[in-house]
């Protein structure tokens, strides 16, 4: 990775970590070595260091004194946290549609739709279609710019809806939400888009559950756990 100067060599190995560990390449509970990181990355150990401090901010890593850095288990509070965030502000934005919708925004999620149906696309392919469309939505309303404030307080909620997509033998029924929800909004059945909305956000509440019930390793408990440092990582 190219370094230019210290903040942007800081900002870009942050922003490659987080994305890392939202799209589950560094998987919930992986122990975390600033030394192999800043191998893999091509720079010192130095901003490793900062950025994951930062992420150990925002939840998506933890820090244990003497035993070392541990990407966090997907915590279902924060989860359902963010969840509610992000609920609120997208039917307030449903809420908040003109009667004439803009042109060019309508063709973009139209468009949006159409390349959700692929053949033959990736999980994280149709991850980025998908918050796309959901930002698409906030610019018909003219509140696009609030996006950046929802994504940046939905990380616990990403890992656990992309745990959602590899559980899914398909997002097809994912996409089939999205038609719905946009086919409301053309019609301007706001109540329908709101109760379509709903269901489809709280999907995810769902594939928590079903998920946790084979794999209880990839989710925080309500009890506060330390790992231990054998030859294998062992969470007591």
């Amino acid at each position: 990775m190219a370094q230019t100067n210290g903040r942007t060599s800081r900002r870009d190995i942050y922003l490659k970590l987080r994305q890392l560990v939202l799209t589950l390449e560094l998987a919930p509970g992986a122990a975390l070595s600033e030394n192999e990181l800043a191998a893999s990355l091509g720079v010192s150990r130095t901003p490793v260091r900062e950025s994951l401090i930062l992420l150990a901010q925002e939840g998506l890593v933890q820090v244990f004194p003497k035993i070392g850095s541990f990407v966090s288990r997907v915590d279902p509070a924060q989860v359902a946290d963010a969840q509610f965030l992000r609920e609120a502000v997208e039917l307030a934005a449903l809420d908040d549609l003109p009667g004439e919708l803009d042109a060019e925004v309508v063709e973009e999620l139209r468009d949006n739709l159409r390349r959700q149906r692929g053949a033959d696309l990736g999980l994280e392919e149709f991850f980025a279609l998908d918050e796309a469309f959901h930002q698409g939505l906030m610019r018909l309303s003219g509140h696009g710019n609030v996006w950046t404030t929802v994504a940046a307080a939905k990380g616990h909620l990403d890992r656990a809806r992309r745990l959602g997509l590899h559980e899914n033998e398909s997002p097809a029924v994912f996409a089939d939400q999205h038609h719905e929800i946009f086919a409301a909004v053309l019609g301007g059945d706001i109540a329908l888009a709101r109760t379509a909305m709903r269901s489809h956000l709280r999907a995810v509440f769902n594939d928590i559950e079903r998920i946790r019930a084979h794999s209880p390793e990839l989710f925080a408990t309500g009890t506060p756990t330390v790992p231990v440092r054998r030859n294998v990582v062992v969470w007591e």
